[in-house]
């Protein structure tokens, strides 16, 4: 069964000395807006709940090269893959149906049935094609198919302007020759945020939910992961305990169209810089959030 209740949920986390979400475009520095406030992607949430996934047994679709668990090299590889994905007849237009592709990849993969998915191959050996309509695609053998999940997540930033401080790294090691002459040093640079207080949205659809098959036990799995979303995720840019989830708001409406917006639901919930919290339980008459402490 589908999600029977619209739910809308916030996680407030903490960083301490780390790099919550490095910026390749600014060699790496930690992201911030143009007003300072820090600032960490959907992209790498969702991430960091996909690992999470991954190691509770769950379906995974997009695995990232250090943490894959199948072996294979490329999402198409997955895919298409007879053992681990849908096999090749599965994207091919004369062979399977769209919808019936996408409720196989939905029931398979946990963040294609939560998050969506966007399939689109080529035939082998064909050439990138530039007709969209269906019967481009079955001449030409290719297929696209997209998935539009229920899971909806806001990027995180942080209450107040984050500072960011930059240090200067060398490393002077031989990694070539027989060691006995020393390596040149090479220069680098290795930033953190010192201190902030970050937080995110999201919310659960239950009409896209019918689409994809998101459950409620579905939902449940997610709740559960949420207060353990930095578990198994230290780096040199995040060691271990330097990032953490204080509070897990979790808001159970009474229906699927929802007692009250998302937005509303979202401004009722006021943090300070602390990492503390108030709820405006006037905004949302009816609504109460269950509070989960994060681990």
């Amino acid at each position: 069964m589908s999600l029977r209740h619209k739910i809308d949920f916030a996680v407030i986390l903490t960083v301490n000395r780390a790099n919550p979400n490095g910026d390749p475009l600014n060699g790496n520095r930690p992201r911030t807006d143009y007003n300072g406030y820090g600032e960490i992607s959907d992209v790498c949430i969702k991430r960091k709940i996909r690992d999470r996934l991954m190691e509770l047994g769950q379906g995974v679709f997009v695995q990232s090269d250090d943490r894959k668990l199948d072996g294979m090299a490329s999402l198409k590889a997955r895919a298409e893959s007879a053992e681990h994905g849908l096999g090749k007849d599965a994207f091919n237009p004369k062979k399977s149906s769209k919808e019936e592709t996408a409720q196989k990849a939905c029931a398979k993969w946990f963040d294609v049935r939560a998050f969506g998915q966007l399939f689109a191959f080529k035939a082998e050996g064909g050439q990138k094609k530039k007709k969209e309509d269906e019967e481009a695609d079955e001449k030409s053998g290719s297929v696209s198919i997209g998935i539009r999940g229920p899971v909806s997540l806001h990027s995180a930033f942080s209450v107040k302007p984050v500072s960011v401080a930059s240090i200067q790294i060398t490393k002077s090691v031989s990694s070539e020759g027989d060691g006995s002459k020393r390596g040149s040093d090479t220069m680098g640079m290795k930033h953190r945020v010192d201190k902030g207080v970050y937080v995110f949205y999201g919310s659960i659809n239950p009409q896209l939910a019918e689409r994809t098959g998101f459950s409620d036990e579905d939902a449940l799995v997610l709740k559960a992961i949420l207060p353990r979303l930095f578990e198994n995720d230290a780096s040199s840019a995040r060691p271990e305990g330097s990032m953490a989830v204080n509070h897990v708001l979790w808001w159970e409406h009474a229906n699927k169209s929802g007692q009250y917006s998302s937005a509303r639901v979202h401004r009722s919930l006021t943090v300070n810089a602390d990492g503390n919290y108030a709820l405006d339980d006037k905004a949302t008459p009816g609504l109460k959030a269950e509070a989960i402490a994060g681990f």
